[in-house]
């Protein structure tokens, strides 16, 4: 498997076609296994139902405002907020038969979330938190936080986009720096008319304190590498890099 570990982020819409490019690549059979880890930049990521709410407007400007970049994607629910706190893992993949394994890869790769975590003793599970932002039934969240161990909050989330011939899968862990991100969410939904509770946004630092992204990416290595052998794509190899 291929590893793509950019330097810096291209952008919000860069980043995002740089993914759909590896992604028509493997469709056509030009690419072995790949997987992308990057920092993004302030990006405010809406989905296609918010794309199409009334009061839309208001919130790509909400997030401008911010200084968080707006885009839609294709993959994804509603809104969500990231930024160099975060860590984000793109996974394609060559399959003859992508649609088959949706839910199958849903399970898997939060489960991989959660082992990782729990390598940096930091408890996590799969499944959607009331109130939570994006909803989704195979978000990463921690039981609670060390300000409030009774708070559970949204670690991670996930989506994919299958096309004939391959699949992408992508993950956004939220490692640092979550107030940022309930701020401009909090802008984003109220325009939206979307409810949600702010409270579910939090990141791995809230439950263990000075956890860094560089600690994260070390254990979600470790368990890519150990998935990649399993599926024979052999050992997660390749070097830092812009592409």
């Amino acid at each position: 498997m291929k590893l793509i570990r950019q330097r810096e982020s291209l952008g919000a819409e860069q980043d995002y076609r740089r993914a759909l490019t590896i992604l028509d690549a493997a469709r056509g059979g030009a690419t072995e296994p790949v997987l992308r880890v990057y920092q993004p930049r302030p990006t405010v990521a809406f989905g296609r139902r918010d794309e199409l709410n009334p009061g839309f407007a208001r919130a790509r400007q909400a997030a401008l405002d911010a200084a968080f970049t707006p885009l839609v994607r294709r993959v994804g629910g509603r809104a969500a907020a990231y930024h160099g706190g975060c860590l984000v893992i793109d996974h394609v993949e060559p399959d003859p038969d992508p649609k088959t394994g949706i839910q199958d890869r849903y399970r898997l790769f939060g489960d991989m979330v959660v082992a990782a975590l729990e390598e940096l003793e930091i408890p996590a599970q799969v499944g959607e938190i009331p109130g939570e932002y994006c909803a989704g039934e195979y978000s990463v969240h921690a039981p609670g936080t060390a300000a409030d161990p009774q708070q559970p909050v949204k670690l991670a989330g996930t989506a994919q986009r299958v096309v004939a011939g391959a699949w992408y899968f992508s993950t956004v862990v939220v490692v640092a720096e979550s107030e940022p991100l309930r701020g401009v969410l909090e802008d984003v939904y109220a325009c939206l008319g979307v409810p949600w509770e702010p409270a579910t946004a939090g990141c791995v630092a809230d439950v263990r304190p000075g956890t860094t992204v560089a600690e994260v990416e070390d254990a979600l290595m470790g368990v890519y590498d150990r998935y990649a052998t399993y599926m024979g794509n052999g050992p997660v190899t390749g070097a830092a890099g812009t592409a």
